[in-house]
């Protein structure tokens, strides 16, 4: 069992990684503000079986990477391992939250998301966004 969550632990620190994803919620705010970009906030555990399908399948698609890092700052957040802000509700997962340079949660879901519904996610995160400012 240590093995396994080892492993798992050692996937989620690569996935991280790999994609060039913050870990600091607040650091991710200021290269937002610095940037002109949303934040896009995922909340995982090391354990859960949606969390690495959603990466393994949806973060994987060229389409969703190339917008993700056009147009948002992505945040990755174990509820294992990182500090999440109390703000953020992270049972159960994945969670998504889209929020703006001052933390507004602007858009949130839960679940496995396939791409289709993702891209969705990130038009309406957009529009309530263009709609406070």
């Amino acid at each position: 069992m240590k093995s396994l969550l080892f492993l798992l632990m050692i996937t989620g620190a690569l996935f991280a990684n790999d994609l060039g994803w913050s870990h600091d919620y607040e650091a991710a705010l200021q290269k937002a503000k610095k940037e002109h970009k949303l934040v896009y906030i995922l909340i995982t555990s090391d354990s859960c079986h949606w969390c690495r399908k959603f990466e393994s399948t949806t973060l994987k698609d060229k389409t969703i990477l190339k917008r993700l890092y056009k147009e948002f700052v992505t945040v990755h957040l174990s509820r294992d391992r990182h500090k999440i802000p109390k703000v953020f509700e992270t049972a159960p997962v994945p969670r998504h939250y889209f929020v703006d340079t001052n933390g507004k949660i602007l858009y949130s879901s839960l679940g496995f998301r396939g791409v289709d519904c993702f891209d969705a996610f990130m038009d309406n995160a957009e529009q309530k966004f263009q709609v406070s400012e």
